[in-house]
């Protein structure tokens, strides 16, 4: 009884872990010298998401690189953020973010357009599940610090749904008073 509820939930894990996508966006090889010689290390910096919305990454260490790569994944896994997405494919708005001197600006892309997007911020848009997106990174090239400046401004992305739920209003409302805006900024150019 106490087996095939273990065996039960360990395919359910396998499943919760089989729907996940994993990037290896950067590994870094560190030498400790020491009496003998050098001692060899590796970092891993891995994106994981669902494509469906759900993305996080994570950083691990070892003296291998398929040990360092595993916790990487796992940490990704306990950090998953949710991200709304429009039409399930671009961002609802444009976002900025950043980390240390690494700084990022993300704007939604018309249906077509691909992910324009550089190394490690690529893999975090592929992970995530966004087709259409256009993405600048300004500052450091650093891989850390260009994952953890676009995590930042995917925190602050918010759907229509947030606003008008936030504000007491309905969705219809704040969709007509943007796409008024928007109609108007075309106009005025």
């Amino acid at each position: 009884m106490a087996r095939e509820e273990g065996r039960r939930r360990d395919r359910d894990r396998e499943d919760r872990d089989s729907e996940f996508v994993d990037k290896l966006v950067h590994i870094n090889r560190v030498a400790k010298v020491v009496k003998g010689g050098r001692r060899f290390g590796f970092a891993a910096l891995v994106v994981v998401g669902d494509q469906r919305g759900r993305v996080g990454f994570g950083h691990g260490k070892a003296r291998e690189v398929p040990e360092a790569i595993r916790k990487a994944t796992e940490a990704a896994k306990r950090a998953l953020i949710r991200v709304p997405l429009k039409d399930g494919r671009t961002l609802h708005h444009e976002v900025r973010g950043h980390h240390g001197a690494g700084k990022v600006i993300v704007r939604p892309a018309p249906a077509g357009t691909g992910v324009i997007a550089g190394g490690p911020l690529r893999a975090v848009f592929e992970a995530l599940g966004v087709g259409d997106v256009v993405c600048k990174s300004l500052g450091s090239s650093n891989p850390y610090n260009m994952v953890r400046a676009i995590f930042d401004g995917l925190k602050n992305q918010q759907s229509p749904r947030m606003v008008a739920q936030r504000r007491g209003r309905s969705v219809t409302e704040i969709i007509a008073r943007r796409e008024g805006q928007q109609g108007e900024q075309a106009s005025a150019s």
